[in-house]
């Protein structure tokens, strides 16, 4: 029974720091539409 509460403990942590990274991301690409790079 221990190593099921494990497994399923780190595949949690694994899919919260997907959706994290992956948040960030999306965050960033929103930004950088509001603010385009400049020209050169």
């Amino acid at each position: 029974m221990y190593l099921d509460t494990v497994v399923l403990s780190g595949l949690a942590i694994v899919a919260l720091t997907i959706a994290f990274f992956g948040g960030v991301a999306y965050m960033i690409k929103q930004d950088m539409k509001k603010h385009p790079a400049p020209k050169k």
